[in-house]
């Protein structure tokens, strides 16, 4: 099987994660110059040509592979999929819905397409289309989830494609990133270990909310409106899960949340702002640079797969 690094040209077989606000021009060259494939997220971008602009940018600050990460509910989606064409980025993720209309234009600028799933049926209308590869993504990850764990999700999806698996959600360290490769994977995509590097430019508060956070920190809210987010427990939840219990309609939640995945990361407001974290969030214990982090993962997934080997003989 071809690892991811060898599919991307990177030197680690990881994808940072396209996470909206945070992942800007400048933490994706960081992680792409750090040996990973970095992101950068239009999540958090309101314009077509904003996102020209921060893809100028990363190229500016990398001679490194990169990508997108485009956002399908993004209002200005359709744009966006033609400057990534354009500007013929390297690779192209997708998040929230099916991007199956703009692959071929993708494929004919020589962009490599790896939307991200979380059930099976998606995965096998997305190969049916022509996509380089599939991100399966469990509900351990940050931010909007599916309802599948990574350790029940993956294999299904590989089992029904034919096309690269990559594993997402819940992957933080060695033991993690051995069990995405024992499960088939050719690689991983990562976000909330990076949230705690020095690269990653949001608030320290963020920061230090993360580090602090234990394994039951993280809940899922908007399940009730069919837009889970999985996030640090604070004020701001604790309001939305009973305004949910109550049967709150959509417009009464949203103002709850409206700007609040900004106010966290640009602000540091981690009371009554969306500290976007995955269940990983309990396994950061320090602030290290984004290449330590890639190094220490893929050291780590190295000697669990090898100790496992010599255990089983």
């Amino acid at each position: 099987m071809q690892k991811l690094n060898e599919i991307l040209g990177t030197e680690f077989p990881f994808i940072q994660g396209g996470m909206a606000n945070i992942a800007t021009a400048r933490f994706a060259a960081a992680c792409s110059n750090a040996g990973a494939l970095g992101v950068i997220a239009s999540g958090g971008i309101f314009s077509a040509e904003d996102l020209r602009a921060q893809i100028r940018l990363c190229r500016s600050l990398t001679d490194k592979p990169f990508g997108v990460n485009l956002m399908l509910m993004n209002p200005a989606s359709d744009e966006m999929a033609k400057v990534i064409a354009e500007e013929h980025v390297p690779v192209v993720t997708t998040g929230a819905g099916n991007p199956g209309k703009y692959v071929s234009m993708w494929k004919e600028a020589g962009v490599k397409v790896f939307p991200v799933v979380a059930a099976t049926v998606l995965a096998k209308r997305l190969e049916r289309a022509g996509v380089d590869g599939l991100i399966a993504e469990g509900t351990e990850s940050g931010g909007h989830v599916g309802e599948m764990t990574t350790m029940a999700l993956v294999p299904q999806v590989i089992d029904a494609v034919n096309v690269p698996v990559i594993a997402a959600g819940g992957i933080a360290d060695g033991r993690q990133l051995a069990a995405a490769f024992a499960l088939g994977a050719c690689g991983v995509q990562i976000g909330t270990c990076l949230l705690a590097s020095e690269e990653c430019p949001i608030h320290d508060n963020y920061k230090q909310a993360l580090l602090k956070a234990k394994d039951s920190d993280t809940v899922v809210t908007g399940r009730s409106i069919g837009g889970p987010v999985r996030i640090l427990k604070n004020q701001m939840t604790r309001e939305y899960l009973m305004l949910e219990k109550k049967g709150a309609g959509i417009e009464e939640l949203e103002k709850l949340t409206l700007g609040g995945l900004r106010r966290a990361v640009n602000d540091g407001d981690v009371e009554t702002g969306s500290v976007m974290a995955g269940q990983v969030a309990g396994m950061l214990h320090e602030i290290r640079p984004v290449r330590q982090i890639f190094e220490e993962l893929y050291a780590g997934g190295k000697s669990v797969l090898e100790a496992t080997e010599q255990e089983w003989g």
